[in-house]
């Protein structure tokens, strides 16, 4: 599992941008707090953080003309097998929302995604 820098939400193929959207679901319903050495830095920030992370993955699928199962724009919602939050406190949205998303997080993705075969520079 891997939350790919923000900046390359936009940049990203079908194939990672879909992946990244599975893999946003998963931590946020019954993957929340499961160790993970690539993503445990998410848990140390509130679940509403995750959530801003995934409507920006969700918000560049809809601009590609894929549709989203809406519930997950409810910050509450954790999917079917999990109940939903009773509240969430929201946060003020920050660039990068997650702090660890700094240029060396950035060049280890893009060198990640270069081993895939996926060159974005």
């Amino acid at each position: 599992m891997r939350l790919w820098h923000e900046e390359l939400v936009p940049l990203l193929p079908r194939q990672q941008l879909l992946g990244q959207h599975r893999e946003c679901c998963a931590l946020r319903g019954k993957g929340w707090g499961k160790n993970h050495a690539t993503v445990n830095y998410v848990f140390n920030h509130s679940p509403y953080k995750l959530y801003q992370y995934h409507v920006l993955v969700m918000e560049e699928i809809l601009k590609r003309g894929y549709k989203p199962n809406e519930q997950w724009f409810d910050p509450l919602y954790r999917g079917q097998t999990c109940p939903k939050y009773e509240s969430i406190k929201s946060l003020k949205l920050e660039k990068p929302i997650y702090e660890e998303h700094d240029v060396l997080y950035l060049q280890d993705c893009l060198d990640n995604l270069k081993e895939k075969g996926i060159d974005l520079t």
